[in-house]
């Protein structure tokens, strides 16, 4: 079947090494040997990254945690101002964007952009973009939950506000927002703006899907409320995925869910070739006999090697049903507890087991050991002894971790390091799974499943044409079952001392990515050049709302926003200049 399409597709770029890996797929013998590398010579540069934790432990550590009691202080403060007061600030402060924005002379002044240091950002990205000649409007005052409505069952927050401020104020309320992803550090508006995913989304779809209203200032000053049925709806589906380049959101309503105080979760451990283990996913997400009763209101996997891995489902519980005598409480919050992944892996030695997490604490269940980065960063941050002593310093802000790397580091990681996500249709995680085996070995893996929903309008992301035709598993007719495989980790062959180039390696990822209808989350490091990009993600809604917005001209467009390398404002002007041009997606 691939080799038709690379035949009637002439516009799609098919190297020659996936043409030959995607028309013939090797035995299984063959994707259990992943490529075989050179090795390489070290380089000062690998010392300094092997002795970063001195720097870690004794700088990066306590300015954390001065910096999070801090941010915590900022919530505290913000919580006890009335909901009035924080409406009234909350005016004010878009009328002081708005008359910033005014005050911009576009013929001399460069394109806009936030004023925030470009270390603040979650995102590997490292953000270059920041450094073209721009003019730079502060949004650092919009960190307020505004309204927490039960009636309505929406969160109005502002785009600072992160998930562990959000989940502090609703969990005690028993409500939760729909989507919270896992890390405390990630906020709103880089949810919105880009994307965001927990266990929930098999259900409620991406972060961006459970929002109900955005407001937006526009680049004339403009202040709008977009909803999906208004006549700002074409805006309302532009933002996701755009990175902030149609407009600066400043407030979001957020649907909320009610739940229970304890999740639980049953681990249940799978042996056998990838294939199997991606099946076994697939029938956590969706069970096989369709029951819509037996859908878990969680789901994750971890893949740990190329035969095991662990299935997580997690369905709410009252504190009533999780304390009867002989249920296994376990707090997973505590500072000195095991890293989750590692206490997950024991599925696989002691085999299914069954255990009580509460809520919130199961939530950000990843925060302080950042999956399994946190192993790469503090080799020993898992030994009971630091965990004990130090784990309530944990995590490291990755915005600091960045802060102190330097360039030569940063490139480092580049190179020997893969932080990517792949948003993959359900039936095809086998494929990946072996793909990423055979391209990268990197594990853990990490497997969590969304729906992409069938939207009015195309967006940036859509669901395969045709999808409800087919009746895979976990599709509806109304949405398809993709899946995030987070590839966050070292590849092994690192580890061996063998060589790895990271860029070849992502490019080769970003073409299967590609020919399998398949996306690439942009806060990663991406390779794709702009024709590829657009034929990876869809054009024409969006350049529909740059124009009508106005914001080519004001804004850079998000391909040039998630380019890696320095930009001169120069080539962002030609590129403003070239996208009047119409857009390559129609091409692929």
């Amino acid at each position: 079947g691939k080799m038709e399409l690379g035949c009637l597709c002439p516009g799609t770029n098919i190297s020659l090494y996936s043409f030959h890996f995607r028309s013939q797929p090797p035995a299984m013998a063959d994707l259990q040997t992943p490529l075989v590398r050179p090795k390489r010579k070290k380089v000062l540069v690998d010392y300094l990254v092997q002795f970063r934790w001195i720097l870690v432990i004794f700088v990066v550590l306590p300015a954390s945690a001065l910096i999070y009691f801090n941010i915590y202080l900022g919530d505290m403060w913000s919580a006890m101002k009335s909901e009035k007061k924080r409406q009234k600030e909350h005016e004010d402060n878009v009328q002081k964007v708005v008359k910033r924005l005014k005050q911009r002379n576009p013929k001399k002044d460069g394109l806009v952009c936030t004023a925030r240091k470009p270390w603040i950002a979650v995102g590997m990205r490292n953000v270059d973009y920041k450094r073209v000649r721009h003019f730079e409007v502060d949004l650092s005052a919009f960190r307020n939950i505004l309204e927490i409505d039960p009636e309505r069952m929406v969160a109005k927050v502002e785009p600072l506000v992160n998930m562990g401020q959000i989940s502090r104020a609703t969990c005690p309320m028993n409500l939760s927002l729909a989507v919270v992803a896992e890390l405390d550090d990630l906020t709103v508006g880089g949810l919105i703006n880009g994307y965001g995913i927990e266990g929930s989304s098999h259900i409620y779809g991406l972060f961006s899907d459970t929002v109900v209203a955005l407001e937006i200032v526009l680049a004339d000053g403009r202040v709008v409320r977009a909803t999906k049925d208004n006549e700002y709806s074409d805006l309302f589906y532009g933002v996701p995925w755009s990175q902030g380049t149609l407009g600066f959101l400043v407030s979001a309503e957020i649907k909320l869910i009610p739940i229970k105080e304890y999740m639980r979760l049953t681990y249940t451990p799978v042996k056998g070739p990838l294939k199997e283990v991606a099946q076994a996913y697939a029938d956590a997400v969706a069970p096989r006999d369709g029951d819509p009763a037996k859908v878990p209101d969680f789901v994750e996997g971890m893949v740990y090697s190329a035969t095991e891995g662990v299935m997580m489902t997690g369905v709410y519980a009252s504190k009533e049903e999780a304390k009867k005598k002989g249920n296994k409480i376990n707090s997973v919050g505590w500072w000195f507890k095991p890293w989750f992944y590692q206490h997950a892996q024991t599925a696989l030695k002691k085999g299914e087991f069954v255990e009580y997490i509460p809520t919130r604490e199961y939530y950000h269940r990843h925060t302080r050991c950042l999956y399994w980065e946190g192993k790469l960063i503090l080799p020993f941050g898992d030994q009971f002894w630091f965990r004990f002593l130090f784990g309530w310093l944990m995590p490291p802000k990755v915005s600091l971790l960045k802060a102190t790397q330097g360039d030569a580091i940063r490139n480092y990681y580049h190179d020997n390091h893969v932080i990517q996500d792949m948003l993959v249709p359900l039936y095809k995680v086998g494929d990946a799974l072996e793909f990423v085996h055979h391209e990268m070995e990197v594990y853990p893996l990490w497997l969590c499943p969304h729906r992409l929903f069938k939207l009015p309008v195309k967006t940036m992301i859509y669901p395969e044409p045709g999808f409800e035709h087919q009746q895979r598993q976990g599709d509806t007719s109304y949405a398809q079952m993709f899946t995030d495989v987070g590839v966050y980790y070292t590849p092994a062959c690192i580890f061996r001392g063998e060589e790895f180039d990271g860029a070849e390696s992502v490019k080769r990822l970003e073409q299967w990515l590609i020919e399998n209808h398949s996306y690439q989350p942009q806060y990663a490091v991406t390779e794709l050049n702009e024709k590829d990009f657009w034929r990876m993600f869809d054009a024409s809604h969006y350049e529909h709302c740059r124009h009508k917005y106005g914001a080519v001209g004001t804004f850079m467009s998000v391909y040039y926003k998630s380019k890696k390398g320095r930009k001169s404002e120069k080539e962002v002007q030609e590129a403003e200049a070239a996208i009047l041009e119409p857009a390559y997606a129609d091409e692929a």
